[in-house]
């Protein structure tokens, strides 16, 4: 019996197989496109006998009383008795051709798909998706049900349902490439699964996971490449990537963008930086390099990279010779290239753009060495703000220096409300700075006539909860407006900085207050709610502040002006027009020596 069980099982497969519907691009398309299209394809260099098998009107077209597929009838088709032919003259592929004959296999699916009516499918990436349905007895998860249904056909059991901690394991690595903490594992029910997704999205490291992924598309890189490879400055482009996840910015706008931020009109700094996107290819500093070898290289580069990330096509092929299975031609290949034939960068670090550190991070920290973080210099740390805005609506600008202004069309008494979010894990004090501006009466911190300001309310939350402060402190408090008004329930107390009673301090300069945490904060990734209310005086509002961290209680500080750090600045390569565009030709082979005759002529010359 054991002898004959082979036999039997190649019978059955046989028949489950032959009741199946055969489909052209996952059946028969891989067959004809090894075996038939080097001479029957879309290459119409290399085309034999005027006959495309690639497409259904060549496949049943009429080629003088006879055709190579006659939907519905095998035996009438030419394409099915030239792959069984016996004569070796007559055999199809030629045996000269060295592709190798059909099996008996792709013979029986080439005949059965011709039975069942030569249906043929477009490319995988222009068939619409289709419309399934979930039975209305199914209880669970619609994606549950397809799972389930493909497993069973495998005879695949599911495992068992995971334990509790699991899925939060999972969101937590999913979604920002961190564990969770114990305390957030406590935490964690069923009932909070929708909770924690949004607290998970609403994390900074949220747009630093998935961010990576993007980069890599991009053929990110803080070198150039090759055996020098020397520094490049492309953060700017990856600090707008991050920005760009952690706001949720539309895929539309995130394409165009990328494409062609220097095309926009009124372009902003960070859509310019975008294009960089185009500006991540290798740049050969050698000497002895053929400079427009490699600036072609780059515009190939350009144009497959765009081909695969946006499109999904191997476009790339294209470049030596029309595609043999996508529907691009040669030609429409270097269409394409055209566009990326008329920028400034010959292979060098032409068209740049200067950015100041975090500037396109929405002026985000960064996170702090060890060496930085003991030392004194780095014991306040800078926080990201997250939705700044007044009570009436209007928003807190962010400004350099990582400080926020008030918009000129606040209220007259309006309160603030904002996130900061930082990357440390334990926080023990804040720092409020005011900050002078030019734009404020007498050059000073707040809004009102004289520069001055009262703050009646100063409140922390964090995860809801409000911190309590054990005690507060300024480098300079006004008679009668001490910093600890801001944390009584009185909105008739405050902290201000007028001069009086023989104070030396000046008003309108740089000051400072610090609030003491009761005890350390843990903060999980969370950031910290803040809330500042003007409630005693109208229109002495706080104009320009900043808020930063520290791990540490400090010491009181000392009575003179806060220093605002400077940033690092750095050149990002973008992309830039040609005022005159270069004429583009098809390379033969793709060769960049062998221009063809045939100009492409796809751009108006300005």
């Amino acid at each position: 019996m054991s002898r004959f069980l082979p036999l039997l099982l190649t019978l059955l497969l046989s028949s489950l197989t032959y009741s199946q519907e055969i489909q052209f691009n996952r059946d028969i398309r891989p067959i004809l496109s090894n075996k038939c299209f080097l001479c029957h394809g879309p290459d119409e260099k290399k085309r034999k006998a005027d006959l495309r098998l690639d497409l259904r009107e060549g496949a049943v077209a009429d080629l003088g009383g006879y055709a190579a597929i006659v939907p519905g009838k095998p035996g009438e088709s030419e394409l099915l008795a030239r792959v069984a032919h016996d004569d070796p003259d007559e055999i199809m592929p030629p045996l000269k051709a060295k592709r190798g004959q059909l099996s008996r296999s792709e013979i029986s699916l080439v005949r059965r798909w011709i039975e069942q009516g030569a249906t043929y499918q477009g490319h995988w990436a222009f068939e619409p998706v289709a419309n399934v349905t979930v039975p209305d007895s199914w209880q669970g998860n619609p994606i549950d049900y397809f799972i389930e249904k493909r497993l069973k056909k495998a005879g695949v059991t599911p495992s068992a349902p995971a334990d509790s901690g699991t899925p939060l394991r999972r969101l937590s690595l999913d979604l920002t490439g961190l564990l969770p903490n114990l305390e957030e594992q406590q935490a964690f029910s069923d009932a909070s699964f929708e909770a924690t997704v949004d607290r998970l999205l609403a994390s900074p490291h949220f747009g630093e996971r998935w961010g990576r992924h993007w980069l890599d598309q991009a053929r990110y890189a803080d070198s150039h490449g090759y055996a020098i490879d020397g520094d490049r400055q492309m953060w700017p482009f990856r600090d707008w990537v991050i920005k760009a996840l952690n706001d949720d910015l539309p895929f539309n706008q995130f394409t165009v963008e990328q494409l062609a931020g220097d095309l926009l009109p009124n372009r902003t700094k960070a859509q310019h930086v975008a294009s960089a996107f185009h500006r991540n290819t290798l740049i050969n500093q050698e000497g002895g390099s053929d400079r427009e070898q490699f600036r072609v290289e780059s515009v190939i580069d350009r144009v497959n990279t765009t081909g695969a990330v946006w499109l999904g096509l191997t476009v790339g092929c294209a470049q030596c010779h029309t595609h043999k299975f996508d529907p691009i031609t040669q030609r429409e290949y270097y269409q394409l290239f055209t566009f990326f034939n008329n920028t400034e960068d010959a292979n060098s670090t032409s068209a740049t753009v200067e950015v100041e550190e975090y500037e396109i991070l929405n002026n985000a920290p960064e996170p702090p060495s060890a060496k930085e973080f003991r030392s004194a210099k780095a014991k306040w740390n800078p926080v990201r703000y997250q939705n700044p805005v007044t009570s009436s609506g209007k928003p807190l600008h962010v400004q350099k220096s990582n400080s926020l202004l008030v918009d000129k069309a606040a209220g007259m008494n309006d309160s603030y409300h904002l996130r900061a979010v930082t990357y440390l894990d334990r926080v023990a004090a804040l720092r409020l700075r005011v900050l002078p501006d030019k734009s404020l009466p007498r050059n000073g911190p707040g809004t009102a006539a004289n520069g001055n300001f009262v703050l009646t309310k100063f409140r922390i939350q964090a995860q809801g909860k409000p911190i309590a402060v054990s005690r507060a402190f300024a480098d300079h408090e006004q008679p009668g407006y001490p910093i600890a008004g801001t944390l009584d329930q009185d909105g008739k107390t405050g902290w201000a900085i007028n001069v009086g009673g023989g104070q030396k301090a000046t008003m309108n300069a740089p000051h400072e207050a610090v609030f003491v945490f009761m005890e350390p904060l843990e903060t999980k990734g969370e950031p910290l709610e803040i809330t500042m209310e003007h409630t005693l005086n109208e229109n002495y509002l706080v104009g320009r502040f900043a808020i930063e961290l520290s791990s540490a209680v400090p010491p009181a500080p000392a009575a003179k002006p806060a220093v605002i750090p400077k940033p690092r600045k750095g050149k990002v390569m973008v992309m830039k027009e040609l005022p005159k565009h270069r004429p583009t030709f098809l390379l033969t082979r793709g060769d960049f020596t062998r221009p063809n005759k045939d100009t492409i002529f796809c751009m108006k010359e300005k």
